[in-house]
């Protein structure tokens, strides 16, 4: 299995976590998926998704995270993704259940906010006219990233 840490994060105020902690951590997560998922392969090949995401691959396309997790092409995420049948409600659900018992807490409320970035043109992947809040109104834009905080009062 590849090194799971980003070595490169965007977040310089995240502390990096204890590899073998943060491994163990994506094992006990994939095995609390298992039930959504009908087929071992399936389930077996979510987890090698999970991975590709939390790699330090650059670019999070189907080709470079199945290389990075040893396939030799993108079709098996391709067809999780695309035509595989499982409960994406279900895991919607439990990894929801999963972030919020591990990053619960009296003193603040952990945020996710999605942001988009304007773009020029129409050569860039995913450039369509859509409403953006950095724009307040709709524009060209693409890149969607999540970033996320803890906010305190």
């Amino acid at each position: 299995m590849p090194d799971l840490l980003c070595e490169n994060t965007s977040d310089r105020y995240s502390p990096q976590p204890d590899p073998a902690v943060w491994l163990g951590e994506l094992k006990a997560l994939h095995e609390r998926l298992k039930p959504f998922f009908p087929s071992r392969d399936t389930w077996s090949r979510a987890g090698a998704y999970l991975v590709g995401l939390l790699s330090g691959v650059e670019r999070k396309n189907a080709w470079q995270m199945a290389e990075e997790v040893g396939d030799a092409n993108p079709y098996a995420f391709q067809h999780l993704l695309g035509r595989a049948k499982w409960d994406t409600d279900g895991v919607r659900d439990e990894v929801r259940r999963y972030v919020f018992e591990y990053l619960s807490d009296e003193s603040g409320v952990f945020v996710l906010d999605e942001t988009g970035f304007l773009k020029k043109g129409n050569q860039s992947v995913g450039v369509k006219r859509q409403y953006t809040g950095t724009a307040g109104r709709h524009r060209s834009a693409c890149s969607w990233p999540t970033h996320r905080r803890k906010a305190q009062p």
